[in-house]
C-alpha cells in the first residue's frame, strides 16, 4: 500500500476535542481535510449546583444500581464529589450497588476509583445495557442513572415502566460550536457531494450536523448524499447509531478508536474509487462497482428495494444494520414497514445465495462476510 493511500480525498473532521491528532492522521495519508468542528472547544459544561444537588440526592437514599454510561462523565463527577469532600461518601454508596457499564472508558474510570462494574457490553452500546436489564422485575429498585452529554430521560422512562425508581445524574451538557460557519460550510460541502467522507468522533456531533443542515433547508440533501456517495465514518457503534434516526449508513472500526477509524478510511475510499470487493463466507465474491453488482463473476441484477438494502450492508460489512436503518433506506413508494425490509431482504438473499445476508434477532442483518 501507497504511504499516501488517501491522496486525492477529501475528508470533512467534526472532532474539537484531539481534533489536531486526527487531522494530522489524515494528512499524513494524503488527505484533503476540512475542519468544521461541530461542538464548543469546551463543550461539556459543568453545572455544579445541579450537580452537588444531584450528588447529594444519590447520597441520601440506598443505591441498588448504578448505570455509568461515559469515562468522562464519570470522572467529572467523581473530580467534583472529590472537590466538595463528598467522594468517599459517594464511592461507598455506589460500591454497595449493583454496577452497570457502557463500555472500556466508563469501566476504566470506576476502576480507577476503587468501584468494580458487574457487567458491561462487549458492544459498547447503552440499548445493550437496557436489554441486559429488559425482562428483570426492578419494583423498588433504587438506579442511578449517569447522564452524558444528551439527555437519557427516555431511558429513565423504560426503567420506570419496570417498575424501578430512577435518579438521573447530569454532569454535564454538550454545547454546540461557538463559531457555526465552519459547520454550514461542511453542510454544503456534504449536500453538494464535494466530500468523500465526513468522520464523527460522538453522537453530539452527528446531532449537531443535522440541526445545522435542518436549519438551512439542505438535511434531505445531506441525508441523500450520506446514502449515496460521502462515507459517514464514525469511531464506533454509539457513534453510528445517531445515524440510524435517519437512515444513514455508517462505517465503524471493530475498535472504537480514532486510530482505526483512519485505517479503515485508508481502505474503504481507495475500494470504492476502484469498486468495492467483499469476500463473502462460503468462499464467494461479491463486487461492487457503481450499480453493477457482480457475484464470482456473474452480473447479479438486483430491483431497486434489494438493491437499496445491499447498499447499506455493504456499507459496514460483516456489521450489524438494524431495521430502521434499512426501511429508510427503501426507495420511496416502498410500503413503510418492517414487512417491507423483510421483503427487500428476502430477495436479496434469493440473487446472493440464502446465507449472503445473516438475520440478527432483534437487532437487524449483517452481510455474512468471510472471517
Amino acid at each position: 500500500m501507497t504511504d499516501r493511500p488517501l491522496e486525492g480525498f477529501r475528508i470533512g473532521v467534526t472532532a474539537t476535542r484531539r481534533a489536531e491528532e486526527q487531522i494530522a492522521l489524515l494528512q499524513r495519508r494524503g488527505a484533503e481535510v476540512e475542519w468544521a468542528p461541530a461542538l464548543s472547544v469546551d463543550p461539556n459544561r459543568v453545572d455544579a449546583a445541579e450537580l452537588r444537588a444531584a450528588t447529594e440526592s444519590v447520597l441520601a437514599q440506598k443505591v441498588d444500581m448504578f448505570l455509568a454510561t461515559t469515562g468522562i462523565g464519570t470522572r467529572a463527577w467523581f473530580d467534583a464529589a472529590e472537590a466538595w469532600g463528598l467522594l468517599d461518601r459517594l464511592l461507598e454508596t455506589l460500591g454497595r450497588a449493583e454496577i452497570l457499564a457502557r463500555g472500556p472508558k466508563s469501566v476504566g474510570a470506576l476502576r480507577g476509583r476503587g468501584l468494580r462494574e458487574l457487567w458491561a457490553p462487549a458492544s459498547e452500546e447503552f440499548d445493550d445495557v437496557l436489554e441486559h436489564l429488559r425482562g428483570r422485575d426492578l419494583t423498588g429498585k433504587r438506579i442511578v442513572v449517569q447522564e452524558h452529554g444528551q439527555s437519557l430521560s427516555m431511558v429513565a422512562h423504560a426503567l420506570r415502566r419496570q417498575g424501578a425508581e430512577v435518579t438521573t445524574v447530569t454532569v454535564y451538557r454538550v454545547e454546540a460550536a461557538d463559531d457555526p460557519e465552519p459547520m454550514f460550510r461542511l453542510v454544503d460541502q456534504v449536500a453538494d457531494r464535494r466530500l468523500d467522507a465526513v468522520t464523527f468522533t460522538s453522537a453530539p456531533a452527528v446531532a449537531a450536523l443535522m440541526e445545522v443542515a435542518g436549519s438551512v433547508g439542505r438535511r434531505e440533501d445531506v441525508i441523500t448524499a450520506f446514502q449515496a456517495e460521502v462515507v459517514a465514518s464514525c469511531v464506533g457503534p454509539v457513534t453510528a447509531a445517531a445515524f440510524e434516526m435517519w437512515g444513514v449508513p455508517t462505517l465503524f472500526p471493530e475498535r472504537s478508536r480514532l486510530v482505526a477509524m483512519v485505517k479503515q478510511l485508508e481502505t474503504e475510499l481507495p475500494s470504492r474509487r476502484a469498486g468495492l470487493t467483499i469476500e463473502l463466507a462460503g468462499g464467494h465474491q461479491l463486487l461492487l462497482h457503481g450499480e453493477d453488482v457482480l457475484l464470482d463473476g456473474l452480473e447479479v441484477r438486483l430491483s431497486p428495494a434489494p438493491a437499496a438494502v445491499l447498499a447499506a450492508l455493504v456499507a459496514n460489512p460483516g456489521n450489524v444494520v438494524s431495521r430502521r436503518a434499512l426501511l429508510a433506506q427503501l426507495p420511496s413508494g416502498t410500503a413503510g414497514s418492517e414487512h417491507a425490509v423483510e421483503m427487500a431482504v428476502a430477495r436479496l438473499r434469493s440473487a446472493l445465495g440464502t446465507k449472503a445476508v445473516q438475520t440478527v434477532v432483534k437487532r437487524g442483518y449483517r452481510l455474512a462476510v468471510a472471517q
